[in-house]
């Protein structure tokens, strides 16, 4: 089996040949330490010519095209192109980001320049209003924007007498900007009779509020204030592209190739003409000038830097050459020495040296290149033209041996064979012409059978076989040198190839994504001697693959650089180096390549080796040497917490629902029901899927979550009070250092973060606007200012928070994979770490934006916590497989086994830590892990009398911990918080249903008890009065649904979700009977009133069973429903069933025997049914929303005294309607709390509660009922209604008028003369005043009505 990780051989950028002179102007610079800064592709290149090394900045992933030098000339700060373009700024020095600004500019960043102070820094987008922001960019934050110009700015340069003016030029325009607050305003600058508008290139400021500017034709505009004052007329031939201030005065360059220096008023000094010079050619055009002291630097449109020593200025030095613009694709290397040739669009050819990284030759040939070969003794270099010929060179001087045109299309690729005796040329023809090296390149033969064009070839190491790959993806062999088509597969088993170029074949599966289309991987090549393979692609990666690999997906390094498609990758003859290069960037890469062994020395010298993210990765898709994921783990990474109604959805659904109401409106509406109920305690803890969400406050208090609440529980006095801030699952919670505040975080479409203070229940702060589908880790800095979020969308965005002025100051994205915690660094606020599936990153803060580094830990495991050590660069991070990992800033020192099964939770002491595991032990250690400490098992036979229930099962899996008040506190899997005591003692304090589906609810009928049912396959009975614990539990086989007590309270029925159901002792939980006799689920179970003769069972298969309790026999079968059952009720003598189906349909039977009976609406309300649990008739008509297509009512409750008719829907809302609810879209009391469908309703025997369930929140919770006229201040839990109160007199008509008026802005419509007046159909009809007096009293609602209608 192939080895399928990826290799552990590296490469490092060790040259770039090129500079970046086309579409980019003013972008060439020296440093403080005299070195020169520019860029090529996506890299940012600091260059030093007296040792001749090249430094890399590898911060942007695409091209960059705007450079701006901080005044200090240390920092640089670079803008790139894309989607969502950033701005870097970083240090020449190190190399290193020290501020990343984002989220602004759309499309790329076309200028740059920072102020005199060096504090601000202003950009230019490429966006249609060519947007200008002003940063402060060490903080990341937008100080002013504004749109710039409706046509591109080429240029703009802060003031330098002035602070907060600027100045900006493009196309005919240039514009004089001040900065106030935080508002850009412009003026134009006024041409007047002195000069033509036109284009202005660029510009320099110099004092008394003169600026000068380069035109397109060759002058120079100078400016005073906002006019233009004079020009310089022919300071150059043609446009100025480059203008550049400094000491001695000013430097411009222009389109004919001069460089003119200016003193101090712009007095001509000297003209430096560079075309005239040993170096020069016609036609050379300068895009770029620095000037400083006696030394000048010079980028050109064709990729060349010069250096010119003003003393001795017709001697410039060329110290860097590229290709010129236009596509390079052609490649090959020497076959025995370090060079490297490549020929481009620009139609010339040039030999590279490797190892003086330097161009040795160039030749300009008639056409544009495509490939190339070098013969295998070095001596004939051959090229493929985009015009179908091809030519033969001699290396040696570059002289043409031959030139033969047989093609009309491009030649794509040529080889020559090892024996060196042929040359195969293929071309867009669809062929591969053979031709004899010899006899003078005469054709000997053809290849014919492709139906596509030729794009890779590979010759035998015998030379007596050729394959090709061809534009539609297919492979083909061909015998040589006669071209015949090789179909015997079996003669091609034993061949050998020379090199392996091709991008198909099983050697080679693996480069290809499982799903991707075979042709954006441009360029193989294979080093058979470290079996490696580099591959180029159309996103500008260059990656690593083990050689053979065979199976699709496989894994790899990848190294960013180049910015758009690679067109070519090749190894050096010895195999020393990767030459890359890119199509659109022109640019040549040359990398070294670190084999295996030399990979840890490399880490301690190269300070690139630390950009590990942007200079080497591994690859997207998972390695495949990681263990099995626990399978807690894996359920949990499954988890999307996707929504298909967000309650944010809710108010467009309503309004697309408005035509339904406009008629219901003028019909009266049932009122809401007087009397409300208050959240009084909650059974459960979110435990299956959040972990270290758990803490004890201030007072001693302990505050956690579940459903859609923040509880915090009083220990002493078994209270709860709630937090209800928000709307849907809280998925995690971080607590403040003073612990007085929660963070909590929770899905939604557009989640938001509450920090709540745990004494008053009052939100603090909200933070929404930035994560998607939900929050799933939160961490507090340790000064209590900071908090630290991870979303749930897909790239995981991390975002650091000043939480109280609700200002994000950093955001970046996390990783593709889950990420279960975030951490702030204690002793400096500016770092965190990540961990979660397969990651552990350490980020630190730079600007607007946050910088990762993988952890160096061999390979890469799940990290389940993650907690700061005693020192500001240790941490410490538990596994899922049972270790805690110990790493000193991003390098893992050592592994400690603390438990079996993942650590799910730790927690960090003064002295020493405490962690958590699934295998249900509590472990404490010192501050080293040196030593375990103590260990504390969390078993029945250690609980408590004290204890408010029982545990379910000795050692559950511990997901969260802390410590505090002498205690220790412990969150479970099953939903159990339990508190230890140092001494050993284990008091239960809370606990719910564990995961799953919780359906099954029934309150006993004469105690304060109720019983539930879940789909965790447990049975409980919970104390309903102020002891509020778990009486007795029962596991069952299977999950269940649904339950029920017999009327004398005795019995328990039970619904599990086979078809089978029992009748338990409810006080023993003991079975007194059971039946199976239906194959889907039991949905609902009622025993008849009075002596509870019969029990009714309702299935998922559409029938009722009905079976007399003493006997236990089936005594009738109710038929005919045509879809599930959803609902059962009896009537008051046990004679009559009413059902309901999941087709809202409404049936009744006749009991015992299940006769199926007609019943008029009318009837119906007459009769005097025993409960109400249904959700369709006439008198509940009310219950169901506006949107019912949308969400269904789950579940309904009649309270004991017929007055109040209890809810629940899919959205989570427990509402509350008057009985009977007649006439649609009755008003009610609405009241949040459960997060997803609330699956059961039920009243206490006394009405004095309301118990409700929550499907997949799993949690159990107790509302007191507040009959009418008890009125205490509401909770912000009850909500009116659906639709508006229409009734309540409607409006007055001056304000049914202002409702009506559209304010629409009539921007850029300006007409040619003022217009005054309106217009006489647009005039508003005065009402008479008849009409207005009937407004106030009677039509009121219909005003309104149609107000609506706008």
């Amino acid at each position: 089996m192939a080895d399928r990780t990826a290799p552990n051989c590296h490469l490092r950028l060790e040259w770039v040949y090129g500079y970046r002179g086309h579409q980019c102007r003013n972008n060439l610079y020296y440093t403080a330490a005299k070195e020169i800064v520019y860029f090529v592709a996506g890299v940012g290149v600091v260059y030093n010519t007296r040792e001749h090394k090249q430094k890399f900045y590898l911060g942007h992933n695409d091209d960059i095209i705007s450079l701006a030098l901080h005044p200090e000339r240390v920092l640089v700060a670079t803008g790139q192109v894309g989607k969502e373009p950033y701005i870097c700024v970083w240090d020449s020095y190190t190399v290193q980001t020290v501020s990343i600004l984002k989220d602004v500019h759309t499309h790329g960043i076309a200028c740059l320049a920072f102020d005199l102070e060096g504090q601000c820094l202003v950009s230019v987008g490429l966006d249609s209003k060519n947007t200008i922001c002003v940063w402060d960019w060490r903080r990341g934050k937008v100080l002013a924007a504004a749109p710039g110009h409706t046509d591109r700015i080429f240029d703009i340069s802060w003031d330098l007498y002035q602070p907060s003016k600027l100045v900006s030029c493009g196309v005919k325009h240039i514009k004089f900007w001040s900065l106030c607050g935080n508002a850009l305003t412009p003026k134009r600058g006024v041409f007047g009779k002195t000069g033509d508008l036109q284009t202005i290139l660029c510009l320099a400021c110099a004092k008394d509020e003169v600026t000068y500017s380069g035109a397109l034709n060759g002058d120079i505009y100078v400016w005073k204030g906002i006019n233009l004052m004079r020009t310089v007329q022919g300071a150059h031939g043609s446009g100025i592209f480059s203008m550049n201030a400094c000491e001695e005065g000013f430097a411009t360059g222009g389109r004919d190739g001069c460089v003119r220096l200016w003193d101090l008023n712009f007095k001509p000094i000297t003209v430096i003409d560079l075309r005239e010079t040993d170096q020069g050619y016609k036609g050379l055009s300068v895009r770029s000038v620095c000037w400083r002291g006696d030394h000048i630097l010079v980028g050109t449109q064709d990729s060349e830097i010069f250096e010119v020593v003003v003393h001795d200025r017709n001697k410039p030095f060329l110290i860097m050459q590229g290709h010129c613009e236009g596509e390079l694709w052609a490649l090959a290397v020497h076959p025995t020495k370090p060079l490297a040739m490549t020929g481009s669009d620009d139609r010339s050819v040039r030999i590279w040296s490797l190892i003086d990284h330097a161009l040795i030759a160039r030749c300009n040939m008639e056409e544009p290149i495509r490939c190339a070969a070098v013969s295998t003794d070095g001596i004939h270099l051959a090229l493929g033209m985009k015009d179908g010929s091809f030519t033969v060179l001699r290396v040696r001087d570059m002289t043409e041996v031959v030139h033969i045109k047989d093609r009309k299309e491009a030649i794509h690729e040529l080889k020559y064979s090892p024996d060196g005796a042929h040359l195969a040329v293929g071309s867009n023809d669809n062929s591969v012409d053979i031709y004899g090296v010899v006899q003078r390149y005469k054709k000997v033969g053809e290849c014919i059978g492709s139906n596509s064009f030729i794009t890779h070839m590979d010759w035998s190491t015998d030379s007596k076989y050729l394959q090709t790959n061809n534009g539609s993806g297919r492979r083909l062999f061909y015998r040589m040198p006669s071209g015949k088509e090789v179909t015997n597969r079996e003669e091609l088993k034993l061949v050998q190839w020379a090199s392996w170029t091709c991008v198909l074949g099983p050697e080679v599966n693996g480069i290809w994504p499982k799903y991707s289309d075979i042709n954006d991987i441009n360029s193989v090549d294979a080093n058979f001697n470290n079996q490696v393979l580099v591959t180029a692609d159309d996103y500008g990666l260059v990656k690593l693959l083990r050689y053979p690999c065979v199976k699709k997906g496989a894994k790899f390094k990848k190294y960013l650089g180049h910015s758009a498609h690679i067109t070519n990758a090749r190894w050096s003859h010895d195999y020393q180096w990767v030459i890359t290069i890119g199509g659109a960037d022109h640019s040549v890469f040359q990398w070294k390549f670190v084999p295996e062994r030399k990979s840890k020395e490399a880490l301690h010298i190269a300070p690139q080796e630390t950009l590990a993210d942007s200079n080497s990765e591994e690859s997207d898709s998972d390695q495949s040497d990681v263990p099995e994921m626990d399978s807690e783990i894996e359920q949990e990474t499954q988890l999307t917490y996707r929504r298909q109604v967000y309650k944010e959805d809710l108010p467009q659904l309503k309004e697309q629902c408005k035509e339904k109401h406009r008629a219901t409106a003028m019909k009266k509406r049932e009122r809401a029901p007087g009397s409300g109920v208050k959240l009084h305690f909650i059974h459960g803890y979110r435990g299956y899927d959040c972990r270290s969400n758990l803490f004890y406050t201030q007072t001693g208090e302990i505050v956690y979550h579940v459903a859609a609440v923040g509880v915090v529980y009083n220990r002493q006095q078994n209270t709860q009070r709630f937090y209800m801030g928000h709307d849907d699952d809280i998925l995690c919670l971080a607590i403040h250092p003073l612990k007085d505040f929660v963070a909590t975080g929770q899905v939604g479409r557009d989640s938001s973060i509450h920090i709540w203070d745990t004494e008053t229940l009052k939100p603090m702060s909200v933070l929404k606007g930035f994560h998607q589908l939900g929050v799933c880790a939160l961490d507090f800095s340790a000064d209590g200012k900071r908090l630290a979020s991870v979303g749930l969308d897909d790239s995981h965005t991390i975002v650091l928070w000043d939480w109280r002025k609700g200002e994000k100051l950093s955001a970046m994205r996390g990783s593709k994979d889950k990420i279960f915690v975030v951490k702030i660094n204690p002793y400096l606020p500016d770092k965190l770490i990540t961990a979660g599936v397969k990651h552990m990153k350490f980020w630190h803060k730079a600007g607007g934006g946050l910088i990762g580094r993988k952890g160096n830990m061999g390979k890469t495991e799940t990290m389940m916590c993650a907690v700061y050590g005693w020192s500001e660069e240790m941490v410490f991070s538990g596994t899922c497989t049972g270790d805690i990992c110990i790493w000193r800033d991003m390098f893992l020192m050592k592994t400690v086994k603390a438990h079996d099964g993942p650590v799910f939770s730790m927690h960090a002491l003064e002295k020493g830590f405490v962690t958590g595991g699934k295998d249900g032990i509590v472990a404490l250690w010192d501050d080293t892990f040196e030593r375990c400490l103590k260990t504390y098992a969390i078993k029945r036979s250690v609980l408590a009398p004290g204890s408010k229930g029982l545990l379910l099962e000795d050692n559950p899996s511990i997901r969260a911990i802390s410590l505090g008040h002498g205690h220790i506190l412990v969150g479970t899997k099953n939903g159990e918080i339990l508190e230890v005591d140092k001494s050993g003692p284990i008091t239960l304090l809370v606990q719910g249903h564990m995961e799953g589906e919780v359906w099954g609810l029934a309150t006993h009928p004469h105690l304060p008890l109720c019983a539930t049912v879940s789909d965790d396959k447990t049975l409980r009975i919970w104390d309903l009065s102020p002891s509020h614990c778990m009486l007795a539990v029962r596991k069952l086989r299977k999950g269940g649904r649904c339950c029920c007590f017999s009327p004398d309270g005795k019995a328990l029925a039970v619904g599990l979700n086979d078809g089978s159901f029992l009748i338990v002792n409810a006080d023993t939980l003991e079975d007194l009977v059971s039946f199976h006799h239906r194959k889907d689920i039991i949905s609902d179970i009622r025993f008849s009133p009075g002596v509870g003769k019969y029990l009714a069972v309702a299935s998922g298969d559409t029938f009722v069973d009905i079976y007399n309790v003493m006997s236990s026999k089936r005594v009738g079968v109710c038929k005919g429903c045509l879809n599930y059952i959803t609902h059962l009720d009896w009537d008051k003598r046990g004679k009559l069933l009413q059902v309901n189906t999941g087709a809202k349909e409404q049936f009744f039977f006749e009991a015992p025997r299940g006769k199926r009976q007609t019943i008029p609406a009318t009837e119906v309300e007459k009769i005097d049914w025993s409960t109400w649990t249904c959700v369709l008739g006439s008198s509940v008509e009310g219950i169901w929303p506006v949107i019912s297509e949308v969400t269904e009512v789950t579940a309904a409750c009649l309270s004991n005294d017929r007055k109040v008719l209890a809810t629940g829907d899919d959205l989570g809302y427990v509402k509350l309607f008057r009985y009977p609810v007649k006439g649609k879209y009755a008003k009610f009391k609405r009241y949040v709390a459960h997060s997803t469908h609330v699956t059961n309703v039920r009243w206490t025997h006394d009405d004095s509660l309301l118990v409700t369930v929550g499907g997949g929140d799993t949690c159990l919770m107790i509302w007191a009922h507040e009959p009418e006229g008890h009125r205490e201040f509401k909770h912000c839990d009850s909500e009116e209604s659906d639709i508006e109160s229409e009734d309540d007199g409607g409006y007055d008509s001056d304000v049914t008028r202002e409702n009506e008026i559209n304010y629409t802005i009539k921007a850029l419509s300006t007409n040619m003369r003022p217009m005054t007046g309106v217009k006489p159909h647009l005039q508003l009809k005065e009402p008479s005043v008849d009409e207005r007096q009937g407004v106030v009293s009677g039509c009121g609602v219909v005003l309104h009505v149609s107000s609506r209608q706008q």
